[in-house]
């Protein structure tokens, strides 16, 4: 191993390593910044490019693309309340407030920080669990998955403040838009309207550039004005203040980068998943949860900790026995099948030096990723003193543009045309749009894995309390659910004896 470690670092401080492990940091960071694309498209764009490069260095160009795709989603969801990439959405909810206020420096240097250290952690976790891989992997079935989709459900119950009402209201919003289309379990279309391009669903990006792009802009249109209501000048020189804060919290990056490890292993699920159990379960253990959603630094530092970190972590089943743990790492196992190596456990003991370059590839993208978005920090802090009149129409047209990108169908740009209206009339009357990509995010996976779990049972819903791990996570979600009627009554209690006799 150490050999495979010498020469995988001997390769990638070449010249050429170094200049295809920048030319894919760039490429990531831009196509992670520009909403609707993300590290899919840009490995997808690329992998014809690799035909007849060097194994190695294809695989150095495409790590740096995986490695930097997500900080490059943080930017714009921090400055724009646009995120890049479905998994950057949770960092919109106290990024951007902190942009409204001239500090989106600092939640940029927060950002970065927390991607680079979440990622080396799941890197590093990488290297530790690959001998234990196939194990993990193959202990989650449908069971665990709808369990774990619940947990994730139960976080609404926290997560809306004292908007609770309104919450669950978006909730059950979500969770109605997310059994639309193919019912595979009756084989028919469901809610649907005979609309064709319903049939597969309400696809999740041009949702999520609808509810957060689309109806910031025109929110920002009609109060006018620009971003950052408040003209700091921390918000163009703070980013010192967002890296210290990061390791202020170190609690909450090291959950948050345990979490996204654990999530990104699990295939299937996904980055967006990670960040929102990150984000929720941050909210839920503060002392200051009232705070979260207005500008509170910690709700930065932990959806991205696990985004970063999600990409070691979905690596583990994709190294092991060839199963993708995300929609990157499905293209990443084509680019690898292109150049003649096939993942899986002879993968792990007769080619080391492949699986070396790719967590070398990984570990130097994400440290050069924070490193280039902190060296133009100033730059793009600018961007939220830019008036409206020309913003609005220049993130509209960006938005819509990638959102078509992705797939070529225009109907994505109407169905974000319209998420952007109801995120719009969301914003106006106050109701909280976390609960509605919660729903939106977890409904299909817990209504497949219930019916899965049934169907292996031959009906006996007991199926997901007989299973450890199923039983373990039912648990954690009744906690969840719990808590804050605990908190409640602990802090009834505190002002009871508080009071004078």
């Amino acid at each position: 191993m150490f050999e495979a470690l010498g020469a995988g670092l001997a390769l990638l401080f070449t010249w050429q390593g170094t200049l295809y492990l920048c030319l894919g940091v760039l490429v990531g960071l831009v196509f992670g910044a520009v909403p609707g694309l993300g590290g899919t498209t840009a490995i997808a764009l690329l992998m014809p490019l690799t035909f007849g490069m060097e194994p190695w260095l294809a695989i150095t160009m495409i790590g740096g693309v995986m490695g930097a795709t997500s900080f490059g989603g943080s930017v714009s969801a921090i400055l724009l309340n646009t995120p890049g990439i479905a998994p950057n959405a949770a960092t919109c909810f106290d990024g951007y407030p902190l942009a409204r206020q001239g500090k989106g420096g600092m939640a940029i240097g927060a950002a970065a920080a927390a991607s680079s250290t979440g990622g080396l952690i799941g890197i590093f976790t990488l290297v530790a669990i690959i001998p234990l891989a196939k194990q993990i992997v193959l202990s989650f079935g449908p069971p665990e998955f709808f369990m774990l989709a619940m947990l994730g459900l139960s976080a609404i119950a926290v997560s809306t403040g004292g908007a609770f009402l309104r919450g669950l209201i978006s909730a059950l919003f979500g969770l109605m838009l997310a059994v639309v289309g193919y019912d595979a379990v009756s084989g028919g279309y469901r809610f649907t309207g005979g609309v064709e391009y319903l049939y597969d669903g309400i696809p999740l990006v041009p949702a999520l550039v609808g509810l957060f792009a689309l109806s910031e802009m025109i929110n920002l249109s009609i109060k006018g004005g620009t971003v950052a209501s408040e003209k700091s000048s921390s918000g163009l020189s703070g980013v010192l203040p967002g890296v210290l804060a990061v390791y202020r919290n170190w609690g909450i990056l090291l959950r948050g980068s345990a979490i996204g490890t654990f999530i990104g292993a699990l295939p299937g699920v996904g980055g967006t998943v990670a960040s929102f159990l990150a984000y929720t379960a941050t909210v839920q253990t503060a002392k200051d949860r009232d705070t979260f959603g207005t500008g509170n630094i910690k709700g930065v530092v932990a959806p991205e900790s696990a985004n970063n970190a999600k990409d070691g972590g979905s690596l583990i089943p994709t190294l092991s026995f060839g199963i993708p743990g995300s929609a990157e790492s499905a293209i990443f196992l084509g680019v690898l099948i292109l150049h003649g190596i096939e993942p899986g456990p002879m993968l792990l003991l007769e080619e080391q030096e492949v699986v070396v370059s790719i967590i070398l590839a990984l570990t130097a993208s994400t440290v050069l990723a924070s490193l280039f978005g902190l060296m133009v920090t100033r730059q793009l802090s600018m961007i939220t003193l830019v008036d409206v009149n020309v913003l609005v129409p220049t993130v509209v047209s960006v938005a819509l543009v990638g959102t078509y990108a992705l797939k070529g169908e225009f109907g994505d740009v109407v169905l974000a045309a319209v998420f952007g209206i109801v995120g719009y009339l969301m914003i106006r009357f106050e109701f909280p749009r976390i609960t509605l990509v919660i729903a939106l995010v977890l409904g299909e996976l817990a209504e497949r894995s219930y019916h899965q779990s049934i169907a292996m049972a031959d009906g006996d819903w007991t199926v997901f309390f007989v299973r450890e791990i199923s039983l373990g996570l039912f648990l954690v979600t009744m906690l969840c659910l719990l808590l804050p009627a605990l908190r409640y009554a602990l802090a009834r209690r505190r002002a009871d004896q508080e009071e004078p006799q």
